[in-house]
């Protein structure tokens, strides 16, 4: 019997500037070929995409949908996928890539600060939305790629404004397909359910580890600022937030250790040191747990990205649009 072929999935982490995460990647040349890759990739924002032209196939792990000219797909982060044409076509795209808790870290509530459109790896919630079914879905789309490729004066405030318009039309779309109506449960100032109330309670927690994560301090302490017991403040955390108060803490500071080996030449070490972390081990191991690299493959891919960006193409540095053989 012959042995199944493993899935190859390609991890693709864009660089998103820290003043605007936010990068568009659009023209004629962004054109997807009929040849199916063979092999599933994911990145590290969420990816909204805009079809222009022709029709094809998204396809995820167990699960194919159909495309076609007018449609805006929507990938969040950590999700295998790719794309391909119809037969003897060449679909031609736009896509924006971009980090909403960055971009909108003091717009959004504290409820959403986990949440990135994605219930996990399933496929319960719609990823293809038709320009005649979301026409408002696709108008601000439309919106945002010409603000950004226009760069008019202040384009950066009114694209983010309408990414954020564009987020929310998400989330309301989200919670209709979720709980059979509108945007109920979804929406923090229109609840008064015990979890809003608890989400409300650990602002000051997600407040101070936002100022205070290269300092040490204990989980208690962040309960303390709570008012709960440490036990009950952990259970609630991780109701609210998906994760353990500490998971939280050391995913903030690796976080900011990527920016750091991104913007400056500071060694690995004083690196881990400058955002909180005791040992370099501790720094290593964490980092690859969460980036899936060491520190430094992650700053020698940051590095040979932006020498590519300065000599080639943004179609050779997007050598996955290329059809495969």
């Amino acid at each position: 019997m012959a042995k199944t072929k493993n899935t190859v999935i390609e991890y693709r982490n864009y660089y998103l500037a820290p003043h605007f995460p936010v990068l568009l990647l659009s023209g004629d040349y962004w054109k997807i070929s009929d040849v199916p890759s063979g092999r599933l990739h994911f990145h590290n924002c969420l990816e909204i995409g805009i079809c222009h032209s022709e029709s094809g196939t998204l396809e995820f792990f167990d699960k194919k949908l159909p495309f076609q000219a007018g449609d805006v797909t929507v990938i969040p982060k950590n999700i295998p996928h790719t794309t391909y044409s119809s037969p003897g076509q060449e679909s031609r795209w736009s896509y924006l890539f971009f980090d909403p808790q960055e971009l909108f870290r003091n717009i959004l509530p504290a409820t959403w600060r986990n949440i990135d459109l994605c219930g996990g790896y399933g496929l319960d919630l719609q990823r293809i939305f038709n320009r005649d079914e979301y026409p408002h879905l696709y108008g601000l789309a439309l919106a945002i790629l010409k603000e950004l490729e226009e760069q008019k004066p202040s384009y950066q405030l009114s694209a983010k404004g309408l990414l954020l318009s564009l987020y929310i039309e998400l989330r309301r779309i989200q919670s209709a397909s979720r709980y059979g109506g509108g945007a109920e449960g979804v929406f923090p100032e229109k609840e008064d359910s015990q979890e809003t109330d608890n989400a409300l309670v650990i602002a000051p927690a997600l407040d101070y580890i936002e100022k205070n994560y290269a300092q040490q301090f204990s989980m208690e302490h962040l309960a303390t600022l709570c008012h709960w017991s440490p036990t009950h403040f952990r259970r609630v955390f991780h109701e609210i937030m998906g994760t353990s108060p500490l998971d939280f803490l050391n995913s903030t500071r690796i976080a900011k250790a990527c920016n750091l080996l991104r913007s400056t030449e500071d060694s690995v070490l004083d690196i881990s040191e400058a955002v909180g972390f005791r040992s370099i081990s501790s720094f290593n191991r964490y980092f690859v747990k969460t980036m899936q690299m060491s520190p430094r493959d992650y700053r020698k891919q940051i590095q040979s990205s932006d020498r590519r960006m300065e000599n080639q193409s943004i179609l050779e540095y997007a050598g996955w649009l290329y059809p495969e053989k």
